[in-house]
């Protein structure tokens, strides 16, 4: 795996809504291979900028490029072609509520290929299994526990084998121990399938276990305050809101 290969760039960005700027002058950069968390204080804009990165929202200025490719100026068949290459997980799974487990995986691949339907029902299993949901393909999304939903939804996300994903707060609403279960699946799917990993958080813990590094953003400067591997940030960083928020935990 060549690390040093850029996967996301994103260069001089302001992103907003309703003629409010919500950041501005974002630049940053992920390399193949590496786990990016994205993190700061409530409305600082983290979900807001998943959103750009992956096409969703047109930013006010700047440019977002995906393997060299901006997803900002492309044409919408360009941009058709470039979120294929990619996986998203929600908060809550966002499982199509009236369809099974497998039915859910199975849409993508449904959708965007022509494939035999023999075979992606043998991917289904391939994709369940690699989120340690072997035998729940029958399954309707209202019988699982939360985190089985989140992986349900990380199986659909991975349906078309995408080597970039993208989570938004991944553990949001999971008890402490299916954090930690859906953390090690994040760490496994890095090496399994040489993916590359985006995550919206807060959750200390999972940032603290699974983090390569992280970009922090601040709602009121509006822009990134610090980036860099967390556990050094802890201990070095200048900024005092920036060791606050990282050192909560030791605060309680």
């Amino acid at each position: 795996m060549d690390k040093s290969e850029t996967i996301i760039e994103v260069n001089d960005l302001d992103i907003g809504y309703d003629n409010r700027t919500v950041l501005e002058n974002i630049n940053f950069k992920v390399n193949k291979g590496e786990i990016l968390f994205i993190l700061g204080n409530s409305g600082c804009g983290k979900s807001t900028l998943l959103k750009h990165l992956i096409g969703l929202y047109q930013p006010i200025r700047g440019d977002i490029k995906l393997r060299g490719k901006s997803i900002v100026n492309a044409s919408e068949a360009e941009k058709k072609e470039l979120c294929k290459g990619f996986g998203v997980t929600y908060q809550g799974g966002a499982l199509f509520g009236s369809m099974t487990v497998a039915e859910n995986v199975a849409f993508p691949l449904e959708e965007h290929t022509n494939l035999h339907p023999d075979v992606i029902r043998a991917i289904v299993e391939e994709k369940l299994s690699l989120v340690d949901l072997a035998g729940f393909g029958a399954f309707m999304p209202a019988e699982l526990s939360g985190g089985m939903k989140k992986r349900a939804g990380l199986a659909r996300a991975l349906a078309l084998s995408p080597d970039l994903l993208f989570f938004d707060e991944p553990s949001a609403g999971l008890d402490p121990l299916a954090s930690a279960s859906l953390d090690k699946l994040i760490l496994e799917l890095r090496e399994k399938i040489n993916a590359t990993i985006v995550v919206v958080s807060h959750e200390l813990d999972s940032i603290f276990s699974t983090a390569d590094r992280i970009i922090m953003l601040d709602k009121e400067r509006k822009t990134i305050v610090a980036e860099g591997d967390p556990r050094k940030l802890l201990s070095d960083a200048k900024d005092p809101w920036v060791k606050k928020f990282l050192g909560r935990n030791n605060m309680r």
